[in-house]
């Protein structure tokens, strides 16, 4: 199993390490700038546990879908579809990646301490395990078990071993083939992809 000790800012990094990014403008390979943190109001949207809802991600190296876990988890559910809905998680980018273990977007930053300006808490289920395809949120390990901002997490391992203390999103139903692409863009040794992997849109329906 994995360290994660998440000791960094609020919302953060999967890792037990701050990952720092360069500023600047659109760089080599097209990076995008780092943004500051949001001032969102927190939503109060929540999913109706009886409607599907797919979040389609369009990436750089192509697009997958996310079915959205309306019942399990409407609330984490409901401010992904708020963030998306406002166009947040446009032009961010997939700022970790460890193949075999997980890819890991959505951070204004960039570096794994960025978020919305605010969190929900939702208690994943406790049987949950995060198996390929599941979809998560991050946090830092001095917040509460379900606590979510906008930085979310697709497993790549077959199993991560992780708690039960990720607030769980849904599930990749389409386009796998295309988070195993992303998995396998070559990292430096903070698990920064080396080309950036930039999050065009995030739309929900």
């Amino acid at each position: 199993m994995r360290g994660l000790g998440l000791q960094v800012g609020s919302h953060g990094d999967l890792h037990d390490a701050a990952l720092a990014r360069a500023g600047g403008g659109l760089r080599q390979g097209g990076a995008p700038k780092p943004k500051d943190n949001a001032k969102l109001p927190k939503p109060k949207e929540k999913l109706a546990a009886g409607k599907t809802y797919v979040a389609t991600v369009s990436t750089t190296c192509g697009d997958f879908e996310i079915t959205l876990d309306s019942k399990r988890a409407p609330r984490t559910g409901g401010s992904f579809k708020y963030l998306a809905d406002k166009g947040f998680f446009d032009n961010l980018t997939f700022h970790r990646i460890v193949s075999g273990f997980v890819i890991q977007g959505g951070d204004p930053k960039g570096n794994g301490q960025g978020g919305p300006g605010y969190s929900v808490v939702e208690a994943p289920p406790k049987d949950l395990a995060y198996t390929k395809g599941v979809v998560a949120m991050a946090k830092t390990q001095s917040e509460r078990p379900g606590t979510s901002g906008s930085q979310f997490f697709v497993v790549t391992a077959e199993d991560a071993q992780l708690p039960a203390d990720y607030a769980l999103l849904g599930k990749v139903t389409k386009g796998l083939d295309v988070v195993d692409k992303i998995s396998a863009v070559p990292t430096t040794a903070d698990d920064q992809p080396s080309e950036p992997v930039v999050i065009k849109s995030i739309s929900v329906r």
